[in-house]
């Protein structure tokens, strides 16, 4: 043996020593009278006793043997009394398995018998030649027998307290499987079983956490296996076992072929290694390894908790390069049963369903047949997820596209109800391991398929959401425009009358030219608005001179109304477009409010960093609760023509541009609204100029 091998097995075995130790004094420290666990806590601190006298001494001392002995001794008695007093004793063990217990015994007094004599006789002889191989034998035998009776109390113990001895059972039956291969493989090729020496000692080490684990009280019952660490460790053993099988194979080869050994020893190994590469990437391999340990370790085909934490990381998937979300409901679907493809149908405005997308379905699709109506209603009623394999063999009624039917990729039609009502369908592709739909697909396949009809019922609400959101900014902005063209309406009116009485007046003539022009750029102004391309927003705000806004304003509105322009400010920070829009409303809600004779005033002033415009009427006023319920609230006006949407849109406009509107008034005596806009960050010319 090697100086590494040497290290690794002193020191595996002294960790081994301490372990066991440590939870045999654990298990006296808890002073329980009843002899199960003071029998544990024995067979643990014997467990220890060999392993350190391995550590220090190695296996080829003479008492390693009989320590071993003793060791398992131990632990088929705290076997015997656990099968005695435990739950299955109430029914008494049978004759056949207490005479199992006293052959096994027998086999150990056996063995140790052996042992102590052929350590007494000389190397060379054939005597011990004859007992070491007898011992091998018989320790052979020990651990076959010690492993049936560990199945056997672990079958016999009742179904619901397994959890209690599962971990002890399965540490004694790896530690007696460990001495089956050691000592079949040392009778075989003695001088290839240095490294299984070794390798012991780490081995009881790593028994012992897993005792600590069962005999803690509760923790056993709540240890699940992990299907991700069980195909995993499977693996391993499955790689350990094609390691053993070709040693075996080699030592054979070299007894049989002799000179030829060699040349057979390269090709066996070539060809198991090309072999390996070639299936073990297939991913027919990897399904069936799949089902295989499924269906024989665990209880459950699915691993519930690790593929709804999929489903909902695929649907879920943030980022702008994330798949469309049809296709990652497609594909979170098809992942729960391995599918390697699915397809999307929805229903349509004739409750058909149609064609959506897919997930890596090959062939053209664009044309595929709707399934009919009549069918949907049918699948809807009755909730059921089609198994196209039954419906080939003609054990259904249903009435699908032909192309679905006949296309062997096509495995299981999932239908996706939300609410009772059918959104939808996915069509999965058959697995790489073709296999009948059970009960257990059917339970997950309908979940998953509910899952998935909420998230696309809920995207297809947020599409509606949004297509009503626009239809709503359309039907805005057209009422806007329907307050514009009344007051564009009512000023025309007032010039037609006019015309009448001034057509001959030169200066009339002009300004009644004039104000056509303006009527129709707001009009084509109100059109750009409605368009498509327009979103109703504030342009880019710039500095504007506000007293020339108000004098261009105020002369458009002189003839219908006396109005007086007074004050100035710096330049404002602003939309001219907005700001005209804004006044013009709300200075047409004052010449509306007030009387022919009186005037509105427009003052321009500037307080603090924002620039202030007044519009002053001395009207009949508004009370303080119609100014905070109804002033600013759309399609409410104190006017019996009027639309109720001119304040409203004045805020609007004014928030967007950052300002804002204020409103003072008292029935009978006027109303002040009070336009703020930032001012303008001054210039260096025009601080120098101040």
């Amino acid at each position: 043996m090697g100086a590494l091998l040497q290290f690794v097995g002193d020191w595996g075995h002294a960790l081994a020593a301490v372990l066991f130790a440590a939870l045999g004094i654990f298990l006296l420290r808890r002073r329980d009278e009843a002899p199960e666990p003071r029998l544990l806590a024995a067979a643990l601190l014997l467990t220890s006793c060999w392993a350190l006298y391995v550590s220090f001494g190695g296996v080829s001392k003479p008492l390693s043997g009989i320590g071993e002995s003793i060791r398992n001794a131990a632990w088929l008695l705290a076997m015997f009394v656990m099968l005695r007093r435990g739950p299955v004793g109430r029914t008494g063990p049978t004759v056949a398995i207490s005479a199992l217990y006293a052959a096994v015994a027998g086999l150990i007094l056996l063995q140790t018998f052996t042992d102590l004599t052929w350590r007494q006789l000389s190397p060379a002889s054939d005597l011990h030649r004859a007992l070491v191989t007898c011992s091998l034998i018989l320790r052979m035998m020990t651990a076959i027998g010690s492993l049936l009776l560990v199945h056997h109390l672990y079958t016999a113990w009742p179904s619901r307290e397994r959890g209690g001895i599962a971990l002890l059972l399965g540490a004694l039956a790896a530690m007696w499987t460990y001495d089956l291969n050691l000592y079949a493989i040392c009778y075989v090729a003695p001088h290839r079983v240095n490294e299984l020496y070794a390798l012991r000692g780490l081995l009881m080490a790593l028994a012992a956490p897993v005792i600590a684990v069962g005999m803690r009280k509760g923790m056993a019952g709540r240890l699940q296996l992990s299907r991700a660490i069980t195909f995993q460790s499977l693996s391993i053993v499955a790689i350990g076992l094609y390691v053993a099988v070709l040693t075996a194979a080699a030592v054979l080869i070299e007894l049989i072929a002799g000179p030829y050994a060699r040349v057979v020893e390269i090709g066996a190994v070539f060809f198991t290694a090309v072999t390996a590469l070639v299936l073990l990437p297939s991913p027919q391999v990897r399904a069936l390894w799949k089902v295989q340990v499924a269906k024989h370790f665990f209880q459950h085909r699915y691993d519930y908790r690790t593929e709804w934490m999929r489903f909902g990381d695929t649907i879920g998937r943030p980022g702008e390069d994330a798949a469309p979300l049809g296709e990652r409901v497609a594909k979170a679907v098809a992942d729960i049963t391995d599918s390697p493809a699915a397809m999307l149908l929805l229903r349509d405005e004739r409750d058909a369903l149609s064609f959506e997308t897919h997930w890596s379905w090959t062939g053209d699709l664009a044309h595929v047949d709707a399934v009919a109506p009549a069918t949907v209603l049918h699948i809807e009623k009755s909730g059921w997820i089609v198994d196209l394999a039954r419906l080939k063999t003609g054990d259904s009624t249903l009435d699908l596209p032909i192309w679905m039917t006949q296309d062997r990729r096509a495995w299981a039609l999932v239908p996706l109800i939300h609410y009772g009502r059918l959104i939808g369908a996915l069509l999965l592709a058959r697995p790489p391991i073709d296999r009948r739909l059970d009960w257990e697909d059917f339970d997950m396949l309908r979940a998953a398929g509910r899952q998935a009809a909420t998230h696309i019922s809920e995207a297809q609400g947020q599409q509606a959401l949004d297509d009503a959101q626009r239809f709503e900014e359309f039907n805005r902005r057209f009422a806007f425009i329907i307050h514009d063209v009344k007051n564009l309406v009512s000023q025309l009116s007032l010039l037609s009358r006019n015309a009448e009485r001034h057509a001959d007046n030169p200066d009339f003539r002009a300004d009644m030219v004039l104000t056509l022009k303006e009527s129709v750029g707001k009009m084509n102004d109100m059109l750009a608005r409605l368009s498509q391309h327009n979103k109703g927003r504030a342009e880019e705000p710039r500095p504007m001179d506000m007293i020339d806004l108000l004098q261009q304003i105020a002369r458009a509105r002189e003839r219908q109304h006396p109005i007086h322009v007074s004050g100035g400010a710096p330049l404002a920070l602003a939309d001219p477009t907005r700001v005209e829009q804004i006044v013009t409303h709300l200075l047409q809600n004052a010449i509306d409010a007030s009387a022919p004779d009186s005037p509105v005033d427009l003052r321009l002033t500037a307080d603090g960093g924002e620039a202030v415009v007044e519009i002053i009427d001395r009207g009949k006023g508004m009370s303080a609760e119609y100014i905070r319920r109804d002033l600013f609230k759309p399609f409410s006006s104190s006017k019996a023509a009027g639309f109720g949407l001119g304040a409203f849109e004045a805020r609007s406009l004014a928030q967007a541009m950052g300002g804002r509107i204020e409103v003072e008034s008292k029935p009978g005596a006027g109303s002040r609204f009070t336009l703020r806009l930032p001012l303008a960050p001054r210039t260096d010319r025009q601080e120098k100029a101040a």
